[in-house]
């Protein structure tokens, strides 16, 4: 084996150090805040920006933690979508039931108003 060889060896086992060190340490974020579910989900998503990523595979230098800003984008957006549909219900409802809303007045009681 050559020099250059033992360089992309070495560069290739330390780049997977790396990747899988911050993959590990989003997931516990992930799973700290917002529970398991959610971190296997976010791990799918990170493993797919890596997919995406410009860099070649192989390359030597790959940028892990654009990977994980870009797997918590799509972490918040799936938060905040979950969020709106939950709200969006109960805002309706409540609206709905809110017993404060004035009543309408019936052309009857608007022209009592007058006899008065």
């Amino acid at each position: 084996m050559n020099s250059d060889e033992s360089f992309d060896c070495l560069t290739h086992e330390d780049q997977t150090h790396l990747a899988e060190r911050e993959l590990a340490s989003f997931l516990g974020a992930v799973t700290e805040l917002f529970g398991p579910e959610q971190a296997g989900i976010s791990a799918d998503d990170w493993l797919d920006e890596s997919e995406l990523m410009d860099s070649a595979p192989r390359s030597t230098v790959r940028d892990w933690r654009a990977v994980t800003v870009a797997a918590s984008a799509r972490l918040a957006h799936r938060l905040t979508v979950a969020r709106d549909r939950r709200i969006l219900p109960e805002t309706l409802l409540a609206a709905s039931t809110d017993a404060n809303v004035a009543p309408i007045p019936s052309s009857n009681c608007f022209a009592s108003m007058f006899l008065l």
